[in-house]
């Protein structure tokens, strides 16, 4: 006997699906239109503010026989950009060769003696020098320690393996880990720990960072039977 529409094998009518009503199917065509424009938005946003920022702050000191208003009326976006990228490429070149160097180590040791200015110059210098002279530096993996707590875990990533007199006070099977802060990744703790306290992650440093950034909303994903996850129980849900 063929079965109807809308009966269910044990013989009971089972309702018809219920049809999105209009002002939910306008709303989630709407959200899903925001996931996708967000990202090309603030991207372009960033942008616009970098490149106003620089034009506002090159074309000044520009003389206006170079600047192109002088002979068409019309700003030109991201003018500033260019030439700042051209003057940054030329004192490459300058200080590269043995009077330029000079130059460069009589100006170090004069920031460096200013009581105040010293400070400063020091920090982003070191973060400069990180950043460009020891470009192969980088962090091996993704682990979790237990940190701040016993049951307490937290991601960090793996920096070098003890060296100097951190391996000679402890011993060499122990690691750093830096541990992010969240949502600012640049800030947190460098902690020493054992690598076998360390629990190993597959995920790529990539991951890593997305998962601390977002405050662990974007989680990667793992194909080695994830377990069912659970939602935290809302104060009004009943029993």
């Amino acid at each position: 006997m063929a079965k109807k529409s809308g009966q269910s094998d044990n013989g009971l009518m089972t309702p018809a699906p219920k049809r999105p009503s209009l002002g939910a199917w306008l709303r989630g065509r709407f959200l899903a239109g925001m996931v996708i424009a967000a990202p090309i938005a603030i991207t372009f946003f960033v942008l616009q503010f970098l490149i106003n920022f620089i034009d506002n702050r090159v074309k000044p000191l520009l003389p206006p026989v170079i600047q192109p208003e002088t002979y068409t009326n019309i700003a030109i976006p991201g003018f500033g950009v260019i030439v700042m990228i051209v003057a940054l490429t030329i004192l490459g070149a300058i200080t590269t060769n043995l009077l330029g160097r000079s130059v460069v180590r009589g100006a170090d040791r004069l920031l460096s003696s200013v009581p105040i200015v010293r400070n400063v110059y020091a920090a982003f210098k070191q973060l400069v020098e990180v950043l460009t002279n020891n470009q192969q530096a980088s962090y091996d993996r993704v682990v979790m320690v237990e940190y701040p707590k016993t049951g307490s875990w937290c991601i960090g990533f793996v920096s070098s393996n003890a060296k100097g007199e951190i391996a000679h006070r402890l011993s060499p099977e122990f690691v750093g880990v830096f541990v992010p802060t969240t949502p600012n990744p640049t800030s947190g703790f460098l902690i020493y720990v054992k690598e076998t306290e360390c629990i190993e992650m597959d995920m790529s440093i990539e991951d890593g960072a997305k998962m601390i950034l977002s405050a662990g909303l974007v989680v990667p994903h793992f194909g080695k039977g994830e377990p069912e996850q659970r939602s935290l129980p809302l104060s009004d849900e009943r029993a």
